[in-house]
């Protein structure tokens, strides 16, 4: 599955790359200083208005795989399957042992009482 997150991914950024440039390369109605930057030569090979309509339908063409990789990028990431690779998952657990029982006092002595920790500072 990496392998595969790793294409689309890819793909998307060289979509998202091209999409930029094809956008950059357009220019809007009545900006017609665009020209002045080379946009005007495309004329003479796609007609008068062929390149705005090339242009157009590739950045509409990419959009699309654009947004259908995001997506497929999205699902892989929130449907990825769980894999256990924690290091206390290595650990094997062991049955629970039944605590031991105190043992019995001995005869004529009293059972020394616990201290208390109350007022222990932890170092």
């Amino acid at each position: 599955m990496d392998f595969w997150f790793t294409v689309v991914l890819v793909v998307d950024v060289i979509v998202a790359v091209c999409i930029i440039g094809l956008v950059l390369l357009q220019h809007g109605k009545g900006a017609d200083v665009g020209a002045a930057f080379g946009s005007g030569a495309s004329g003479s090979l796609f007609g008068a208005s062929g390149s705005a309509n090339f242009l157009s339908r590739t950045t509409a063409i990419l959009a699309v795989i654009f947004f259908v990789t995001t997506f497929v990028l999205s699902y892989m990431v929130t449907h990825k399957p769980t894999t256990r690779s924690g290091a206390l998952d290595t650990v094997k657990e062991r049955p629970a042992e039944a605590p031991a029982a105190p043992a019995a006092p001995a005869a004529g002595k009293a059972p020394e009482p616990e201290k208390s920790r109350a007022n222990e500072v932890p170092k």
